[in-house]
């Protein structure tokens, strides 16, 4: 399939539905294997094309599990694999796209498309970096982050006032305060030792920032499960430090050497089981070498 640059549409939505239909024709649509998938979602077996998989899915409306697993696979492919799947994501997901962009652009005062483009944008941020594949129902919470976009341009529209000049506009302008943001404290739990260096940037990129953990785990050459497991036991050490006023006040002698022998017994741990896992993978290519230099049985 082919589009000329007169034919291509305008509205985003319409952009990205063109788009999805170049990927998913002939000769060579796009597909997904769902063996790969989880065996007790209850879904087909074996290769589907996006398209059969959409009206598969289309037709079972209450297989909320096999909704889910599509889905976690759908958004771990648009994080890791390339922007083919940001468009497969979104053109599977576009008649909610467009039911919602249908019923936020009525009264609306400015152009329609604009309306398109924030809830096809709100719905990328959240492809993107905002939803936690740990928790269920992904589809259903990109179509509410898509929702929310538009709905909250729809809201400004309306609360708008034209001003001449804003120098003269009465009333208070607080500024931002510039004391007190997370990320120092976060900043400080490295400095006791309450969190390791090497974490800080991932905590702060998925806690404070809601970034996808994902991409972020892939760069730390781990899994997503076990980046997580690590973010959640810095959860309960900050949630406790902070309940003793340590990330606030004068830290005792006494407890920041409490806190430096757990930072150092928990490098030792990370430590050992890098050296395990090398261990066992070099033990591996070992076995193998030596199986490839044994006679054949001829």
């Amino acid at each position: 399939m082919s589009v000329s640059a007169t034919d291509w549409p305008t509205s985003p939505l319409s952009a990205a539905a063109t788009a999805f239909a170049a990927l998913t024709c002939e000769p060579a649509p796009m597909t997904l294997d769902l063996d790969q998938l989880d065996p007790d979602a209850g879904l087909p077996a074996g290769v589907m094309t996006l398209t059969d998989l959409d009206t598969w899915l289309g037709k079972h409306r209450r297989a909320f599990a096999a909704r889910d697993a599509v889905w976690r696979e759908l958004v771990r492919r648009a994080r890791l694999d390339g922007p083919q799947w940001v468009i497969a994501a979104v053109g599977l997901a576009m008649p909610a796209l467009r039911r919602y962009a249908a019923q936020l652009a009525s009264g609306y005062r400015g152009d329609r498309d604009d309306v398109d483009a924030e809830v096809l944008t709100g719905f990328l941020a959240a492809l993107r970096e905002r939803v936690d594949l740990a928790k269920p129902a992904p589809h259903a919470a990109l179509c509410m982050a898509a929702f929310r976009a538009g709905h909250n341009l729809v809201r400004q529209s309306r609360e708008y006032t034209p001003v001449d000049d804003v120098e003269h506009v009465t009333g208070p302008r607080t500024p931002t305060v510039p004391w007190g943001h997370p990320d120092l404290l976060v900043r400080r739990a490295v400095q006791l030792g309450l969190v390791d260096e090497t974490d800080e940037q991932p905590y702060i990129d998925v806690r404070l920032g809601k970034k996808a953990i994902e991409p972020i785990a892939a760069g730390l050459d781990i899994t997503a499960d076990a980046l997580r497991m690590r973010l959640g036991r810095i959860d309960t050490r900050l949630a406790d430090a902070l309940s003793r006023g340590l990330l606030t006040g004068a830290v005792s002698t006494d407890a920041a050497q409490l806190i430096a022998g757990q930072a150092d017994r928990r490098a030792a741990l990370r430590t050992s089981r890098a050296a395990n896992s090398a261990g066992g993978s070099a033990a591996s290519s070992g076995h193998l070498a030596q199986l490839t230099l044994l006679p054949s049985a001829a």
